[in-house]
């Protein structure tokens, strides 16, 4: 971690320390908007495949949501999810690639994101785009969901009809959020009880559901798709022992390539685990 952040983390934590002794409540509703809140927003330049694609905005919101549609008008349709503090700009090769086979494509940077608007973000506010843009651009046949877009697309495809056609790949997914948000509580330094309750309160309050609801295991149980589940046994921000459990449910429509030593970020950009995702995603044909 460089200087700055480490600064800038220490005086998160002090000031979350001072605020959890004056008011838990007030501390827990900091601790959650920074839980939601973007770490960096990534601007990368355009690829080639992007910056000559038709560039789509929709409005969710208040929040002007950016993106692109590559190689339209097609029978195939896919949809790619960027992770937390990510962009679509990143997925610029997969894009490609499933333009060469004849996909239409479609990405979009999710709210707060990118070169969307927004300051904040919660798995419901990503699904709701993605159920979006299934009514405005949809069906899409095939998805691709990287970390937090894993949950996020877990969830909206809870909602989207479909069947064992569809195709949904998750790289390294947002399997638990009850592991994210223990992960940021240790982060932050957060030890209270009593802020760690507020942020949960929060959650329920917010969605009507528990923190526990917002688990892919849980969604995978009202997901028909053939889904290809990449992860790397060393992940450290979306632990493989999460996944491990989906594995050991044994539903017959997710296969799992497990790699090692790719960690979170490295195992979507590696050359071999793209080309066995296209693959997968042939299979459509």
């Amino acid at each position: 971690m460089k200087i700055q952040k480490k600064l800038a983390l220490g005086l998160v934590r002090t000031h979350l320390r001072l605020l959890s002794a004056i008011s838990p409540g007030k501390a827990g509703q900091e601790a959650f908007r920074l839980f939601c809140t973007p770490i960096s927003r990534y601007r990368g330049q355009e690829a080639k495949i992007f910056s000559g694609a038709e560039k789509l905005t929709l409005s969710i919101g208040g929040n002007q949501i950016r993106g692109y549609r590559c190689n339209h008008p097609q029978a195939k349709k896919a949809l790619i999810l960027h992770g937390f503090s990510s962009s679509c700009l990143r997925f610029d090769q997969y894009a490609a690639q499933l333009v060469q086979h004849g996909f239409e494509v479609l990405a979009f940077d999710a709210p707060a994101h990118g070169s969307s608007d927004g300051e904040t973000i919660t798995a419901l506010d990503y699904m709701n785009m993605i159920l979006r843009l299934h009514e405005l651009y949809g069906p899409f046949h095939a998805f691709i969901g990287h970390s937090f877009g894993g949950l996020a697309v877990s969830l909206a495809l809870e909602k989207i009809p479909h069947s064992l056609e569809t195709r949904l790949v998750l790289i390294a997914p947002a399997t638990e959020t009850t592991t994210a948000i223990e992960g940021a509580f240790a982060m932050l330094g957060i030890n209270s009880k009593s802020v760690k309750r507020e942020v949960y309160n929060i959650v329920r309050n917010m969605s009507g559901q528990n923190v526990e609801w917002f688990s892919i295991r849980r969604a995978m149980r009202n997901i028909g798709a053939n889904v290809l589940w990449v992860h790397d046994e060393d992940d450290d921000i979306t632990p493989w022992q999460d996944a491990l459990r989906v594995r050991e449910d044994g539903a017959d429509h997710i296969r799992f390539m497990i790699t090692k030593g790719l960690g979170h970020q490295r195992i979507y950009r590696d050359a071999h685990v793209r080309k066995e995702i296209i693959k997968f995603l042939k299979s459509t044909d």
